[in-house]
């Protein structure tokens, strides 16, 4: 059995934190470098390569990437085999203030959603899943709230054909529109129950990029190539640019219903991983 003090997950978080919001995932880098390639539009060319330019700053003068630092959403995946001493929820949160303290990272969290007052830089939002295995994996996901209040949720009639459900994806995308700060990453879950199909549509986006779905890789595509024939464009403009990637996750469901999430994700789709 591995013992894993909550001190050391603490100071993980604090790091991820400040790692997520400075330093761009690789494979998000490498998609939005082949989209610039491919892109034709002069303007949306244009803003993907000042997108890869910020970026790049970011890195090198250790600010954030966007100036929205997000409500910091972290998923634990814990061994049956681990035990953790001291408070893990707490040590979370803890790590998550630390962390954006150190980082000069926006506070952006209130703690009363009613009154709006006081922001903070934590809670966190956490979702635990207990796993095989002796290791902790912690993943720090900031999600900035543009993208954020662009989330869907239909509850589909069992009976639905596969075609609404494309429709639902892809009228969602376009919803989101120009506010979402495209190209985003859509993240979509099917099944469960509502609240856990919005979970797995935010678990999605945290698939790398070019790793397709063993079961649903055709669909993704093809719903990728609808999306980005609306020339909505990177930030709005214009372009074929409008998505990176579509992931879809999927879970059983209840006889009597068919659940169906779409949560999108801006162009900084930022999030740091470590495995204690």
């Amino acid at each position: 059995m591995k013992v894993i003090s909550a001190n050391k997950i603490r100071n993980i978080v604090s790091q991820l934190c400040i790692q997520a919001n400075l330093v761009l995932r690789q494979d998000v880098l490498r998609g939005l470098k082949s989209a610039t390639l491919k892109e034709t539009n002069k303007k949306a060319k244009k803003i993907l390569e000042a997108i890869i330019q910020n970026a790049g700053i970011a890195k090198r003068e250790k600010l954030a990437i966007c100036q929205d630092t997000g409500m910091p959403v972290v998923f634990l995946e814990v061994g049956q085999d681990v035990k953790i001493i001291g408070d893990l929820k707490k040590a979370v949160h803890q790590g998550v203030e630390l962390g954006y303290k150190k980082g000069y990272l926006r506070n952006s969290v209130i703690g009363d959603p009613l009154s709006r007052r006081s922001p903070k830089y934590s809670p966190a939002v956490i979702h635990t899943d207990i796993v095989k295995g002796n290791k902790l994996k912690i993943t720090v996901l900031p999600k900035g709230f543009g993208c954020e209040n662009k989330t869907q949720l239909k509850m589909f009639n069992p009976t639905a054909q596969l075609t609404e459900i494309k429709k639902f994806i892809i009228d969602a995308a376009k919803n989101a529109g120009p506010g979402a700060c495209p190209p985003f990453v859509v993240g979509v879950g099917i099944g469960g129950t509502a609240d856990y199909a919005m979970f797995l549509a935010k678990k999605a986006l945290l698939r790398k990029f070019g790793v397709r779905s063993s079961k649903f890789g055709v669909l993704e595509k093809e719903i990728l190539k609808e999306i980005n024939r609306l020339n909505i464009g990177p930030m709005g403009l214009g372009g074929k640019t409008t998505a990176l990637a579509v992931n879809i996750e999927t879970y059983p469901t209840h006889i009597a219903g068919l659940p169906a999430a779409v949560n999108i994700s801006c162009h900084a789709l930022r999030s740091a991983t470590a495995v204690l």
